[in-house]
This record gives structure tokens, C-alpha cells and sequence, in this order.
């Protein structure tokens, strides 16, 4: 039978944000939430005991770029 394929794992939509103890350099936990209010809710809330990473927004398995970020990266370039 073989052993099966092995596929990259594909990342949720929503709003990506990183926990992990202050002080720590690796391994947090990731939090997915649905609605960038919810996400800064938990960002609110964690980041008095916790060091907080925004991951930001990911669809169809991968992160989206900011409209702001891409004219500011646009404009650099030229």
C-alpha cells in the first residue's frame, strides 16, 4: 500500500494572531478569529500577561496584503 501523500496543510480563513509568554523566542500559540474586532478584542485582552503577534488576515490559504501596504510598496518601487 505505500504510505500516503504528504500535503502541505492549508490555513484557515480569518484573522491570525500570535500568544506566546513574554520573554519566550519560540513557540506560541496561534489564534484564528473571524472579524478583525474579534481579533483585536483578543489582542486586547492577552496582551497584559502575553507577548502578542498580529499574523494578519489570511483567505484561501494565504495571507492578504493590505490595499494601503501594496500602493506604499508600489509607490517605493517606483
Amino acid at each position: 500500500m505505500g504510505r500516503p501523500p504528504v500535503l502541505p496543510k492549508k490555513k484557515k480563513d480569518g484573522f491570525w494572531l500570535e500568544i506566546r509568554n513574554k520573554g519566550a523566542k519560540s513557540g506560541g500559540t496561534i489564534l484564528i478569529r473571524d472579524t478583525y474586532e474579534a481579533m483585536m478584542q483578543a489582542a486586547r485582552q492577552y496582551e497584559i500577561t502575553k507577548d502578542v503577534v498580529i499574523l494578519g488576515e489570511h483567505r484561501n490559504g494565504k495571507k492578504v496584503e493590505d490595499a494601503s501596504r501594496k500602493r506604499k510598496s508600489t509607490a517605493e518601487a517606483e
